[in-house]
């Protein structure tokens, strides 16, 4: 498919400006380019027709089933949308007077409130542009609270080897050393490889529960409670939250400050990178080293405040407002019934599609999973040759969208899927039958396997090439 550099013509034209409705002005010659903007010249035809093909390559929810591990790629409902688009949401400005934008300062308030409610939290900030970001905030207030103490020898966070790869490195950017938990037989922390661990120099703990391999820790109050009683605090990575959303909350496992995506967890479209929302929570301990800008109401009016000893401003303006919007849309959809409802849905999906495809496939933790299971294709790459790869690039050529590879990383040839609530029996059964199809397959002509996808637009790519010497701007001729 060309470019639309490739296509343009001199000829081809697309004028569609109105008329200036203010005096026209020249720049000063000192500041105009030297060389006319090397734009595309097209008509609107082309236009339309290059984009509508782009689409149609596009893949996402709306187009297949996207079982994407520890993403959550679930459907979005449209009244989110319909609500992120009413004109007093859309057209509003960061630099508006806070008076002239009551309504949205009220969805910033209302969203603290059940989010609060759900995590078991106590204060929210909406600033952070998403999950990672989220990680780097919650780890910060945890160091403000142990600096605001004089408490300066804790220099440690603990994070557990199952833990996401943004974990060690959010632990890093906050000047903490990582300090690394293996799992134990069934896939979760190894309690006393934790206690041994944790010390005067532990300053907090990194977790998500459920964890990355979708099992939810039987010993997760005595986790917490140790790393407590070492005097350090416990962080959760919200990025698993769909799995236990109305059933059990962070703050009552003895977690102390949270992030969630939000994109995720409440449904915004995401996929291709973004747009995103990581709100990060924490128990009153932490509320005064919130970063600016906190939602609040006094005397029937919503207005920012600073908290006292605030970390500052973590981004531009407040955080990604429309996110906010469709969660608390969501949020206010379901309820509380239907919030519990979706979340149990997600692990009987996660639970069915994991037995049946374990009559093919090896499932690495054996037992009941929670929102999401992984697969180990090891044996199958030692007697065949097959790769998780080949089987992610083969479900393509079947027209699902591939799941997580090679993570969590504890899991050889990992493969992690995550149907998400929103697909029903019948497309889950589709999706199990051309697993199926790939596995008879690698056992009758594995080198096949090595070759897929076969009829896409774009087959396999020279991914090392594309990693190490990325064309990312179109050069002219």
């Amino acid at each position: 498919m060309k470019l639309l550099f490739e296509i343009s013509k001199e000829e081809h034209v697309c004028d569609l400006l109105p008329a200036l409705d203010v005096p026209e002005t020249t720049l000063p010659e000192k500041e105009r380019r030297g060389t006319l903007l090397p734009l595309p010249q097209l008509s609107e035809i082309e236009l339309s027709r290059h984009y509508t093909r782009l689409m149609k390559r596009t893949f996402g929810v709306n187009t297949g089933f996207y079982p994407l591990g520890s993403c959550t790629m679930k459907y979005n409902p449209r009244i989110n949308e319909d609500m992120a688009a009413l004109p007093g949401f859309k057209d509003v400005h960061p630099l508006q007077p806070e008076h002239t934008v009551q309504g949205c300062l009220e969805v910033f308030a209302d969203t603290e409130k059940a989010i609060c409610e759900i995590t078991g939290m106590n204060a929210v900030t909406f600033q952070p542009a998403a999950g990672a970001h989220g990680e780097l905030v919650g780890v910060l207030l945890i160091k403000a609270y142990h600096e605001s103490r004089g408490d300066t020898k804790r220099t440690k966070i603990i994070v557990p080897d199952a833990a996401h790869g943004t974990n060690p490195a959010s632990a890093t950017m906050a000047g903490y050393t990582v300090v690394n938990i293996p799992s134990n037989a069934e896939g979760c922390v190894d309690v006393e490889k934790l206690r041994e661990a944790a010390g005067e120099d532990t300053a907090g703990l990194m977790l998500t529960n459920p964890n990355t391999l979708g099992l939810f820790d039987k010993n997760i109050l005595e986790i917490t409670k140790i790393v407590h009683d070492a005097g350090g605090l416990n962080y959760y990575d919200g990025a698993n939250l769909n799995a236990v959303m109305g059933i059990v909350r962070p703050g009552d496992m003895g977690f102390d400050v949270v992030h969630l995506n939000i994109h995720k967890t409440f449904s915004t479209p995401h996929g291709g990178g973004g747009p995103g929302s990581g709100p990060v929570g924490c128990k009153d301990i932490l509320r005064e080293f919130m970063p600016v800008c906190h939602p609040v109401e006094k005397d029937g009016k919503y207005t920012f405040s600073n908290p006292a000893r605030t970390i500052g401003s973590v981004k531009a303006f407040y955080g990604n407002f429309l996110v906010v919007a469709r969660a608390l849309t969501y949020i206010r959809t379901l309820g509380a019934d239907g919030l519990r409802c979706a979340a149990t849905h997600a692990v009987l999906n996660a639970n069915y599609m994991q037995k049946k495809l374990s009559e093919y496939y090896d499932v690495a933790y054996k037992g009941l999973c929670m929102h999401e299971f992984v697969l180990t294709l090891q044996k199958v790459k030692e007697k065949t040759g097959v790769t998780a790869l080949d089987v992610a690039k083969a479900l393509l050529e079947y027209g699902i969208h591939p799941p997580t590879m090679y993570f969590p990383l504890i899991v050889p040839e990992a493969l992690m899927i995550e149907p998400a609530e929103t697909e029903s029996k019948d497309t889950m059964d589709e999706a199990v039958e051309i697993f199926k199809k790939i596995y008879d397959e690698i056992r009758t002509n594995p080198e096949r396997l090595h070759e897929m996808p076969l009829t896409t637009p774009i087959r396999r790519p020279d991914e090392v090439g594309a990693a190490r010497n990325p064309r990312l701007r179109y050069v002219e001729n």
